[in-house]
């Protein structure tokens, strides 16, 4: 897989950069406001899924093979 959460972290910089053209036509400004939302709601989702599979990373180190099976994503078997 090619996206990596530094790509996320391009885009948002880039949207950023968009939105503060001072320049741009009320329009524009709005359809980028609007492109800025969805940007944000799909990075959201994102930084929530990377989160969580920190979370189970942790709980891997902490707690060793043991939790596997609760973890099916990380090795376990789903059912």
């Amino acid at each position: 897989m090619k996206n990596k959460l530094t790509d996320l972290n391009n885009h948002l910089f880039a949207q950023l950069e968009r939105l503060a053209e001072e320049d741009m036509a009320p329009e524009t400004l709005d359809a980028e406001v609007k492109r800025a939302q969805a940007i944000v709601s799909v990075a959201d989702k994102i930084t929530s899924n990377a989160a969580l599979q920190l979370q189970a990373a942790k709980l891997f180190a902490e707690h060793g093979a043991g939790v596997l099976p609760m973890l099916p994503q990380i090795g376990g078997r789903s059912e």
